[in-house]
């Protein structure tokens, strides 16, 4: 939501070339959204689905703290400084998401690498007992 505010900010304003990096990160939000609501996630494995989340967040709130700021201090008009403001408060919102995300890539993580080497010691103890 606030990706689609930002981006109709951007439209008033005399910076429309700030518009494309909001209207992406919209479009990629949701698309992310329509995947896993549709159980995309489920359907193809071979992606890592929580990884992607996090570089989008990664990036979204690096790019808008990027735009933000040149839209602050560059156009003194109503619109560029709204579209600045929230541009602010969604690099809050995607950095809250950022780390979130992170503290579910670490616990994933660590729970995948102590599940596989007590995998690997039971299939070397079934080996064992086949001799």
């Amino acid at each position: 939501v606030l990706s689609f505010i930002i981006f109709i900010c951007y439209i008033a304003s005399p910076a429309p070339s700030f518009m494309m990096a909001p209207l992406l990160e919209f479009l990629l939000a949701l698309f992310l959204f329509f995947a896993y609501a549709s159980k995309l996630n489920e359907k193809f494995k071979g992606l890592y689905w929580p990884l992607m989340d996090f570089l989008r967040c990664v990036t979204a709130a690096i790019i808008y703290f990027a735009i933000s700021i040149a839209a602050v201090s560059k156009y003194n008009d109503g619109a560029s400084k709204a579209a600045g403001v929230f541009g602010f408060i969604a690099t809050i919102v995607y950095a809250i998401d950022f780390y979130v995300t992170f503290n579910d890539l670490v616990t994933f993580h660590k729970q995948g690498s102590s599940d596989s080497p007590e995998g690997h010691k039971s299939e070397d103890e079934d080996s064992d007992s086949d001799s």
